[in-house]
């Protein structure tokens, strides 16, 4: 038996006032989606347990098969296993995204979605500038990169906000804050010195892109716990693509095949086909294969109905019909977002989320399609989502 878990981030929603009161998924054309909804079985599973962020990374770790109450310590210690950043004891790491923060206000999480090229020459000139032996960045993909701090164990007490979590409010109530957030204040008033004339940003504003204002720090970890190899917690060999590092370092701590396939990016432009190609040919060593495709949570980010439903359509198009192809009267299939990222909140939601489980041994129920209403309807709630791997690989 074969087994393919695609997670569609960030999906899931709420109705969208002035769309008919309908989601995306319920807007968006899917029907390789529909059509193994109504073969397969479907449900809600609660991927975010309570008192917990409805990050990715608490979601990602259920849909994996992993509870995030056991297992999560922190995201940027999961980012940094991915980049092969060491953190010692006395050492802790954080995100840090470049921003824009124009007018005292969140303006983009993303920095217009810098690119990876553009942000490693801004990373570079912060460790030039403000960096030290005890003061470190190190770039990742994007907008996303990591801080790591040593000997400043205190910044762990700090409370602080995701960017993503800001969009368009004023900054002042949500920057770093309380016990042990004071270095972190001086290291982002200190990025925007660096920022202010940087040679990127003048380049980014000559061609009317959102330039890198400073940097945010969120998600402090110390150092990364342990996770049981997937293998040993399922009983299957598996395998993860993603083009974010996340997923990536999730994959390394539970000793999973990180696949390197040209084309998977954190964007619309993600190539879809060589991602499911690249996964299946994954499949001729693995049991399981894990394909996380980010484009739709970005765009729930952006406020982009429009551009959510063509994540969701091309997801559908390009990833759903050919893993039902290759898996069709050989092994199951299980589709679902991590968490709900309604682009009418621009953030993410700890509600349950949609999922579809198609294949051999699966018997049918009365859903017809792969939407919210559709999951809440068919009465199968899996809380905790942890469980929802088990349930896929029949254990």
């Amino acid at each position: 038996m074969k087994y393919a878990a695609l997670i569609v981030d960030g999906a899931a929603g709420l109705p969208i006032p002035g769309m008919g009161n309908k989601t995306c998924l319920e807007l968006a054309g899917t029907p390789s989606l529909d059509r193994i909804a109504r073969e397969g079985r479907v449900g809600l599973a609660r991927t975010v347990p309570d008192g917990m962020e409805p990050s990715s990374a608490c979601a990602c770790m259920s849909v994996m098969g992993y509870d995030p109450v056991t297992y999560y310590k922190g995201r940027a210690a999961i980012e940094a296993v991915s980049l092969e950043i060491p953190v010692e004891a006395d050492e802790v790491v954080f995100r840090c995204n470049l921003v824009n923060t124009d007018e005292s206000i969140m303006q983009s999480y993303c920095a217009g979605h810098i690119s990876t090229p553009e942000a490693v020459e801004i990373i570079e000139s912060l460790n030039r500038i403000i960096g030290s032996d005890n003061i470190r960045f190190y770039p990742g993909v994007g907008y996303r990169h990591i801080l790591k701090l040593k000997g400043r164990t205190e910044t762990l007490a700090a409370i602080t906000t995701p960017p993503h979590d800001i969009s368009n409010k004023p900054i002042a109530d949500y920057l770093p804050r309380g016990k042990g957030s004071r270095l972190l204040l001086e290291l982002i008033d200190l990025s925007k010195g660096v920022l202010a004339n940087h040679p990127v940003n003048i380049e980014r504003s000559r061609q009317g892109k959102t330039p890198a204002t400073s940097i945010w720090l969120t998600w402090g970890s110390g150092p990364p716990p342990y996770l049981p190899p997937f293998i040993e917690a399922h009983g299957v060999r598996a395998a993860i693509t993603s083009g974010v590092d996340l997923l990536n370092g999730l994959g390394k701590m539970m000793s999973l095949e990180i696949l390197d396939i040209p084309g998977v990016t954190d964007g619309q432009d993600n190539n879809c086909i060589a991602q499911v190609e690249g996964a299946i040919e994954a499949l001729d060593r693995n049991d399981l294969v894990i394909i996380h495709f980010e484009a739709p949570d970005e765009a729930g980010h952006a406020g982009s109905a429009s551009q959510k439903i063509a994540a969701i359509e091309k997801a559908d198009r390009e990833m759903v019909s050919r893993l039902a192809d290759y898996l069709a009267g050989k092994g199951r299939l299980l589709v679902m977002p991590d968490h709900p990222t309604p682009v009418n909140l621009l953030t993410h939601t700890p509600d349950p989320v949609p999922f579809v489980i198609w294949g051999s041994g699966i018997l049918p129920d009365a859903a017809m399609r792969f939407t919210e209403t559709e999951g809440l309807g068919s009465g199968a709630v899996i809380d905790p989502g942890w469980k929802l791997m088990g349930m896929l690989i029949g254990k």
